[in-house]
This record gives C-alpha cells, structure tokens and sequence, in this order.
C-alpha cells in the first residue's frame, strides 16, 4: 500500500546521492524534509544548491537529538551505520526508520526485479535490465525497463515517470536491506560469503541482512537462489513462494532451474526442459561470469521474461564498468580494471578469470574480512603482486615472503595507486595481465570504486 507522506516530518541522514534523492522526492510529496550530514556546511554547498528549489531544512555539522521532534520518519543513507547513537535514540522514542529503498518498493507501481549477493550483483543487475529492454522493443511495445539502486542512479528519482506495465530490475545491497520490509516481487540472492563485516556486527547479521530480501515476498512471487552456493542455498528454508535455482548441473527432479547441458544453457520447469542458448555466445570471461549468466536467466525465466529477450540481452551484453574491463594493450601487457572487486573473494574470482601470468594490484581499506584464501590463491597463481594503500601491510603480511616452488615471483608496496601502476608498468612483461582487483574498499582515497577505477583508467592510457 502507498504512503502519503504530505505532511510527514521526515529527517534524511547523509547528503549523498541516496540522500539528496530520498529529500528531493519527498519535498515533492509535501513532506517537511530535514537533510542531516555529519559534515560541515562549507563542505555541503553543490548538495544544497541541488535541492535549492525545494523547501528542505539543512542541518549539518552533525545529529541533534532535537531533529527527533516530532519525527514521523528517519530515512538513512546506505553509508550511515544503524548504530551511530542518533538512530538509537530514535528507535528508543519509535521513530520509524527507512530508506530510499524502502519507500521505492512501497510507492512503486511497476512489477520490480531485486538482486543481491556478495559478488556479482552489478553484472547480473545490469544484464537482467538489457534483457527486459530487448523483450520489450522486440514485443513493439514503448514500456521500458528501468535499472537501477545500488547500480547508478536510486530509482526512486524516476518513480513518477514509472508505468505499472514497465519492469524495474533493482540492485540492492545489505546496508539496503537492512531496513527491508517490502519485498519485491522475483528476489534473487546470487551468492553469500563474507562481506561488509566491518559494518556488520557478525557474519550472521549480514546473512541476516540478506535474506530480508524474501522475507515479504508474497503468493505469486519469486525466490531465486544458487544451488552450488551454500550461503544462497541455505536460504531455501527463508522462501514461501515459487523458487527457480540456478547451478552448473541439473537441478532436481520436476524443480525449476536454469543449467548447462553440454554447450547449452537449459532452463528446466517441472519435467520440462528448454534450451536457452549456447554457452559459447556469452562474452564474459570467468565462471564467476557463467554463474551470473545462469542466474540472469534464472531471474528472466521468473520475470517472464521471453527467449528472444535472455538470448539478445546475453549476445549483446559486454559487461559493466569497473569490472574485468579490459583498458587497454600497451607492449604485449593487457591492462585489466576490476576496480568493483572490494572483497578478497571477489579478487579471487577476477584471477580465475586469468590464464596468462598476472600482475595483481591489490589494497585500499580493509572491511575485516578473510585474507586466507586469496593469498593461498596468490602464491599459487599469480605472478608479481604490488600492494598499495591503507591496508598494505595487512596484506603483505596475509601473503607472505616469496618463498621456493611458489608462481609468485615478487611482492612490492607502493603507498598509492599511482604508484602501483608506475611499478605495474616496469614489471609487466609482454604475455602478462595487469590487474587491478584490489580486494578492498576504496575509502582510503578515493570516493568509492568508480572514482578509483577512472583514476586507473587514466593514469594507464597515459604510460
């Protein structure tokens, strides 16, 4: 059911882009919108000139307790922790807490389309749109496939220009889904493995998180899951709809679930199956990459989603920023930005993607996560390692020395990423890839990985 918020005192934390796009809508609505960042005012101006036509309060510099005065509504940014001592207060008092997420999927009068998981979200998230895109020009039909959340603009910016015959394919992440309690109508979780737990206060939180993204569903929806990973697949017991899987082999007798068979990707409904295309017509690299076609498809196959669709969708489809995008060739050294790649089991995946000798640019700012496998992977697979920023020594310490029998050849620590590059450049040797899968956060400095990933981009396309 819709909301009416004319009226409605409602304090926004965080003047980001989630932020300034949550105030922007509910100024329209007749809202009395307050926006709140812990930043000062001089650091603030672009964001106020931003709403400058809508009559929403500033209060930066912090977050007075007197904004909860007469609150009706707390909306919190996705970078905003639920434990900063102000929403405490406010859940205390009964304010109500949301997001920009949150009262999209409550206003929304389109079918929506969520995706989350550890790894691969963008990718699928992306690939899901364009199929829905090409289903909809290849029906003549003028509706419109709408992406977005987590991945580029927040939605809820174009929710009046939303047709309820459009489709809307919905990246979420756990900050997201934290305050869930509208699901949408196919909820896919591609996989589960640690993440973010510097924000969250255990990995069964973050587990937690994730699986609100179910927990609304009603009669009539769908759940996707990945069979072959236990995190998603444990989640089964959370589901009270119709579930389509999605694994590299078979799913059970008369269950629904997309497949390979051969060189085929097959979709099996019931004691039905249908080949859905060939594996060879997909243009990614990696088995990360398969598993992300296979649920692509698997949330296609739910969405109703037609053949013609998931197979031009998948024949078109190169990939997304940031993310095994090939920059450039220089001397025989292919330069690889995997910038996206800010979990150690993301890396992990982007290496496998690689046969040739690699050249790995690793670092950023840690998020407490494991360090063990990738540098198990590391010493067995990977050529020269250069370590940069903030969580260097973190790292090299998780590697190790260079020791006898181990492809490893070096392990270097530059204090930047432009140093790293630098070095990449006089290391590499023709055959090599250099790859940037840094395995953390960006924070330490840069915006976040888009930003670090341009900066990779330039400073390679200048060598």
């Amino acid at each position: 059911m819709k909301t009416n918020y004319f009226g409605k005192k409602v304090v926004v934390m965080g003047a980001a882009r989630q932020g300034l796009a949550i105030s922007r809508y509910l100024a329209k609505q007749g809202a009395q919108v307050v926006l709140t960042d812990s930043r000062p005012a001089a650091e603030l101006s672009a964001q106020c000139a931003s709403l400058a036509d809508l009559p929403v309060q500033f209060a930066f510099g912090g977050h007075p307790e007197s904004l909860l005065e007469g609150a009706d509504l707390i909306c919190v940014s996705g970078g905003v922790p639920l434990t900063i001592p102000f929403l405490t207060e406010a859940r205390n008092r009964g304010v109500k807490l949301s997001n920009d997420s949150q009262i999209f999927l409550e206003q929304c009068p389109a079918p929506v389309i969520g995706i989350t998981g550890s790894a691969g979200k963008s990718t699928t998230t992306a690939l899901v749109g364009l199929m829905a895109q090409k289903h909809f020009e290849m029906k003549n039909k003028a509706h419109r496939a709408w992406v977005g959340g987590n991945i580029g603009n927040p939605l809820i910016e174009d929710l009046d220009q939303m047709d309820e015959d459009d489709l809307v394919v919905m990246e979420l992440s756990s900050f997201q889904l934290e305050l869930m309690t509208t699901s949408p109508q196919v909820a896919a979780v591609l996989n589960i493995t640690p993440n973010h737990l510097d924000r969250h206060a255990s990995m069964q939180a973050y587990i937690e998180a994730k699986s609100r993204i179910l927990r609304f569903q009603h009669q009539g929806d769908v759940a996707v899951l990945n069979r072959d990973d236990e995190g998603s697949w444990n989640l089964l017991n959370h589901t009270h709809t119709d579930v389509i899987s999605f694994g590299l082999k078979a799913p059970g007798y008369r269950e629904n679930g997309t497949f390979i068979e051969g060189d085929q990707i097959m979709l099996q409904i019931g004691k039905d199956k249908l080949k859905l295309l060939p594996v060879d017509w997909i243009n990614l690299r990696g088995q990360h990459n398969l598993y992300n076609v296979l649920a692509a498809c698997a949330i296609a196959a739910g969405a109703t989603i037609g053949l013609p669709g998931i197979q031009l969708g998948i024949e078109s489809f190169e990939g997304v920023p940031h993310r095994l995008e090939l920059v450039r060739e220089l001397d025989g050294v292919r330069w690889y930005n995997d910038s996206i790649a800010t979990a150690p089991e993301r890396a992990i995946a982007a290496i496998n993607a690689f046969e040739e000798p690699i050249v790995l640019l690793l670092g950023g700012r840690d998020k407490n996560l494991p360090w063990d496998r990738l540098a198990q992977l590391i010493r067995r697979r990977v050529s020269r390692v250069i370590i940069f920023g903030e969580a260097g020594e973190l790292i090299a310490e998780a590697i190790g020395p260079k020791k006898a029998g181990q492809a490893m050849r070096s392990v270097v620590r530059c204090s930047t990423l432009q140093e790293a590059v630098k070095t990449a450049h006089n290391q590499a040797e023709a055959g090599d890839v250099v790859l940037l899968s840094p395995g953390c956060t960006s924070y330490d400095a840069f915006k976040d990985f888009e930003e670090r990933g341009q900066a990779f981009r330039e400073w390679v396309n200048e060598l």
